[in-house]
């Protein structure tokens, strides 16, 4: 076998390994579950809506909301008016 011809394959494989993991592992470190909006929106000072194609229902908002489906999902209790927008300022 030709070294030439192995080591970029396993090159290869080994970045393709290594960045799947890493995309997982900072995916699931990213969402929090914070205690009120107070707290969220000191971190999003829009709130965090569920897909950025949804429509605030309340009032006119100061601040365009953060984008996270997981993130969302992990504070819905947070959304009173049920428009996939929670704490939203």
């Amino acid at each position: 076998m030709n070294l030439k011809k192995i080591f970029p394959i396993v090159l290869s494989l080994g970045l393709l390994t290594s960045i799947s993991f890493g995309t997982v592992d900072s995916a699931n470190a990213a969402v929090k579950t914070y205690k009120n909006c107070t707290e969220l929106n000191k971190a999003y000072k829009g709130g965090v809506a569920r897909a950025s194609n949804v429509k605030n229902k309340g009032g006119k908002t100061y601040y365009k909301p953060y984008v996270s489906k997981a993130l969302y999902d992990a504070n819905k209790k947070m959304d009173r008016d049920k428009d996939l927008i929670a704490c939203e300022r």
